[in-house]
C-alpha cells in the first residue's frame, strides 16, 4: 500500500473511531459469511419484527480470490480513439487493476463499517440491512437517506458525521439528524429477492415500516438515482410521520421536452437559459448514456460476466454516466478530486464481495417508472441541483413538479454521487431545507 492511501486510510478509520466513540455506537454481533449470500445474519434468530445487529466479515479466501482475478485479467486491446468515446479508457482499469490488487485493503473499508450500527431485520419476507446512526442531540430529526445504482451505503459515509454531530462539524445542535442509511434490496448486505415485484413502490412500503419499527414517529427521506424513485414513491404514499423529501436527481421534466427528446425533435419553444442546458445534457445522455440502464432493464440475467469478473464490474460501474465517468479517469491518473481511488474501489469490492451485481441490476428491469417524469408529490419537496448530475433541474421546472417546492440549490459543482462526492454542500442543503419542518 502506498503511503498516501495508507495516511487516508489510517484518517477514515480513526475518524470513524473517534465518531463511534462519541455517538455512543453499539458495535457488538457475531460475524456472519456474507460472500455470495444477500445478508446472512449476525447473531442468529431473526424473523417477525427483531431487529438484528450485524457484522460485515469478509473470509480472507474470497479476498484472496478477487486479487487473483484482477491479475488473471484478459485484458482488451486499447481504444483506437484519443478520448473515452468508446468506453472506459484501458489506462484507466489498467490504474484501478493495479491499485486494487496493490495498494487497496478491502479490511480496512471492513473496519470502518463495522464502527457504525449495522443491523438487519425482516420486512416483507426480505432481509434488509440498514445503518442506523442516533445523534447524541436530544430533538434530531430521523432521515432515512437511500442510494442507487452504482451507489451503496458506501455512498452516504461522509455525511454520516455532519448530520448527526452538527456541533463538530460547523453546524448547530438544532440541526442535527438520526440517520437511518438501508441497503436496496438486491444490493450490498440486504436479501437478494427471489421472486419478482421488489420495485420501488414496494421499496417504499418497506421503508416506511423500517421507520416505522425503528420508532421514528416523525422523520424526513432523501435520496438521488433510485434513492430519488424511492423517495418520491414513499412521499406519494404519505405514510404517517413523512414530513417532507429532499431529493438531488429530482423527476421534473415536462411532457413536452420528454416527448421532444424521445423523438429527437428540437427543444421547445421559449426556453430560458437554464431549461436549454438541461434539455442538452439531457439529449446527450439519451442519445449516448442509456445503454447500460437499457442492458439491465431488459437482460438483467445475462450479465454473468459482471459476476465472474471484478474488473469488468468495475468497468461497467465506472461508466454509468459521462461526467462521473471523467472524474474517476482523473483519480486513477493521479489527480485530486471529490473522491478518491480508495472510495471508488471501497464501493465496486463492495459489490463484488457480496456477489450483487446482478441482482442489483434487476431493480431496472423490475421498476415501470418513468424516471424523470413529475409523479405529483404534493409533500414538502427539497432539490439541490447539482451541475454534473445527468441533468440540471431547472428551478423553473422543479416548481411546476413539485408545487410544495421548499427549498431549491444550484450548485456549480458536483455531479451524481452528491453526498459521496460534496458531503459539505449536501449536508448544508439538508440542514437548510428541513429547518421549517422540525416542529410541523
Amino acid at each position: 500500500m502506498s503511503l498516501e492511501s495508507n495516511l487516508t486510510t489510517r484518517r477514515r478509520f480513526m475518524a470513524a473511531s473517534a465518531t463511534a466513540g462519541a455517538l455512543g455506537f453499539a458495535t457488538s454481533a457475531v460475524a456472519g459469511d456474507v460472500v455470495g449470500l444477500a445478508a446472512e445474519t449476525a447473531g442468529g434468530g431473526g424473523g417477525g419484527n427483531a431487529v438484528r445487529p450485524y457484522r460485515i466479515q469478509i473470509p480472507q479466501a474470497a479476498l484472496d480470490d478477487t486479487r487473483r482475478r484482477i491479475l488473471a485479467t484478459r485484458w482488451p486491446e486499447k481504444e483506437t480513439v484519443a478520448d473515452d468515446t468508446q468506453g472506459v479508457q484501458l489506462a484507466t482499469m489498467k490504474s484501478l487493476a493495479h491499485y486494487w490488487a496493490n495498494g487497496y485493503d478491502w479490511r480496512s473499508c471492513e473496519a470502518y463499517l463495522n464502527k457504525l450500527p449495522n443491523f438487519v431485520t425482516e420486512i416483507d419476507g426480505l432481509d434488509i440491512h440498514f445503518l442506523n446512526i442516533k445523534s447524541k442531540h436530544a430533538d434530531a430529526l430521523p432521515i432515512i437517506i437511500t442510494h442507487g445504482w452504482p451507489g451503496s451505503i458506501i455512498e452516504q459515509l461522509k455525511i454520516i458525521g455532519p448530520l448527526t454531530d452538527p456541533t463538530a462539524h460547523g453546524g448547530s445542535a438544532a440541526d442535527a439528524f438520526h440517520v437511518v442509511i438501508p441497503s436496496l434490496p438486491g444490493h450490498g448486505f440486504s436479501g437478494k429477492p427471489t421472486a419478482t415485484g421488489w420495485d420501488p413502490i414496494r421499496i417504499a412500503r418497506a421503508w416506511s415500516v423500517l421507520m416505522q419499527r425503528l420508532g421514528y414517529a416523525r422523520y424526513v427521506a432523501q435520496g438521488g438515482d433510485w434513492g430519488n424513485a424511492v423517495t418520491e414513491q414513499l412521499a406519494l404514499q404519505k405514510p404517517k410521520g413523512l414530513l417532507g423529501i429532499h431529493t438531488n436527481m429530482p423527476a421534473t421534466v415536462p411532457d413536452d421536452v420528454a416527448k421532444a427528446l424521445q423523438f429527437g425533435t428540437p427543444a421547445p419553444a421559449g426556453m430560458s437559459a437554464d431549461e436549454r442546458h438541461a434539455f442538452d445534457q439531457l439529449d446527450s445522455f439519451y442519445k449516448h448514456g442509456l445503454g447500460y440502464a437499457n442492458e439491465m432493464a431488459n437482460r438483467p440475467q445475462t450479465l454473468y460476466a459482471l459476476a465472474d469478473s471484478p474488473i469488468g464490474l468495475a468497468a461497467w460501474m465506472l461508466d454509468h454516466d459521462a461526467k462521473s465517468q471523467e472524474l474517476i479517469a482523473r483519480v486513477f491518473a493521479g489527480k485530486t478530486e471529490g473522491l478518491s481511488q480508495e472510495d471508488v474501489v471501497d464501493n465496486v469490492a463492495l459489490y463484488w464481495l457480496t456477489n450483487t451485481a446482478v441482482s442489483s441490476a434487476r431493480l431496472y428491469w423490475e421498476s415501470k417508472l418513468a424516471f424523470f417524469a413529475p409523479k405529483g408529490v404534493t409533500l414538502p419537496v427539497a432539490v439541490s441541483a447539482f451541475a454534473d448530475e445527468l441533468y440540471q433541474a431547472p428551478e423553473s421546472w422543479a416548481r411546476r413538479a413539485y408545487p410544495n417546492l421548499i427549498y431549491y440549490k444550484k450548485h456549480d459543482r458536483g455531479g451524481h454521487f452528491a453526498a459521496w462526492e460534496q458531503p459539505q454542500a449536501l449536508t448544508e442543503d439538508l440542514r437548510a431545507a428541513f429547518r421549517p419542518l422540525r416542529k410541523a
